[in-house]
């Protein structure tokens, strides 16, 4: 596959009123990974308008779908731990789409990662805040954002000593995410560790709204994206709905800096976030004429060049699937390559300025 995963393409897991869920089957990994999409999730990753208790909500039918998945299956046992990762676990209703599914939840488990700070360079992560209350044969369910995976896998690291020192043990975590394709090895790494402790773990099930995105690893095209932070599309899967959503229906969405500015936790700190948003698409505004719009439009679809209908089913992960606007998805990113020079970034930053300015005026 061009796109690294190592997989064989989307799959048809189910589809639960509005919600569609498809599995990633990754080859030689011990986990299973799942993509959700679902409208108002679509609308989170593609409108950093989307803020406060919206940004939270956005995410509830897609966590309700994936859990009744898990009912059926049986796989959620008779009740659930749930650990919150501070401050962007907050972000994901994990508790409220456990009520709403009749899942009992047994303990709700806290801990705090905060970056260590000297002279104003990140050297490197510390637990703050814990409170573990380790018991046997628990599921344990995670809502969080993962980019490079360093603060996942302290937290995890130190919930999985406390749950062994305090004679407890996992029997499997269902972990839901907007993240990078980097959640793989980290699970499949943890999977060993968690199973050297406890031989009856069953592995991680992983969902993924709307696509399993890659960490950008420079500041790519325009000059302005943040490495091990921002993600796009190149060498990730985005479900076909959230393709669609993007490149017919809000074509301009292609150009913001990142799916989900900082996880959505600033979703919640409004000016803070409004303000991360206006600087990039100032910053577009201000490099627009050295900005090569062709090479950025290949870099957002996450493929160089135009091709064929074929070749773009494989390089989507498209290939296992039948939609009836496949066709015309494909015909549009053609169409974007060709019209791509003519593209003018400062009138759509201008655009985009005027337009989150209107808002900001509320939060300042």
């Amino acid at each position: 596959m061009s796109n690294g995963l190592n997989h064989a393409g989307l799959r048809e897991v189910g589809l639960m009123e509005d919600t569609n869920i498809y599995g990633l089957p990754l080859r030689q990994s011990p986990n299973r990974f799942f993509i959700v999409s679902s409208p108002l999730a679509r609308k989170l990753l593609a409108f950093p308008e989307v803020i406060g208790w919206d940004s939270c909500n956005a995410l509830l039918s897609g966590t309700v779908a994936a859990l009744r998945h898990f009912s059926k299956t049986g796989l959620s046992g008779d009740s659930v731990d749930i650990l919150t990762i501070l401050r962007g676990g907050l972000n994901y209703p994990v508790e409220q789409a456990c009520r709403v599914c009749g899942i009992p939840v047994r303990e709700i488990h806290f801990i705090s990662c905060e970056r260590v700070i000297e002279d104003h360079v990140i050297t490197g992560l510390d637990v703050k805040y814990e409170k573990v209350r380790p018991s046997r044969d628990r599921t344990i369910l995670i809502g969080d954002i993962i980019a490079t995976g360093d603060t996942l896998r302290l937290c995890l690291e130190h919930v999985i000593r406390k749950f062994h020192a305090g004679g407890g043990s996992i029997r499997r975590i269902i972990f839901f995410t907007i993240g990078g394709t980097r959640a793989v090895s980290l699970m499949d790494d943890l999977t060993l560790k968690i199973k050297a402790l406890f031989p009856k773990f069953e592995g991680f099930d992983c969902f993924f709204f709307e696509g399993m995105f890659s960490v950008y690893t420079d500041k790519g095209v325009s000059g302005i994206n943040v490495p091990d932070i921002d993600f796009g599309w190149k060498d990730g899967v985005v479900s076909p709905e959230f393709r669609n959503f993007i490149v017919r229906e809000n074509p301009d969405a292609l150009f913001e800096k990142c799916i989900i500015y900082d996880g959505g936790a600033r979703r919640y700190e409004i000016p803070a976030h409004f303000e991360e948003v206006l600087e990039y698409w100032e910053g577009i505004r201000e490099r627009a004429a050295i900005i090569d719009p062709v090479a950025l439009v290949a870099e957002k679809l996450g493929y160089p060049e135009p091709v064929p209908y074929d070749q773009w089913l494989d390089i989507t992960g498209f290939r296992n699937l039948e939609r009836d606007f496949f066709h015309l998805l494909w015909a549009t990113e053609q169409d974007l390559f060709q019209r791509a020079g003519g593209i003018s970034l400062e009138s759509l930053a201008k655009r985009r300025i005027n337009s989150l300015k209107s808002i900001y005026k509320r939060y300042e």
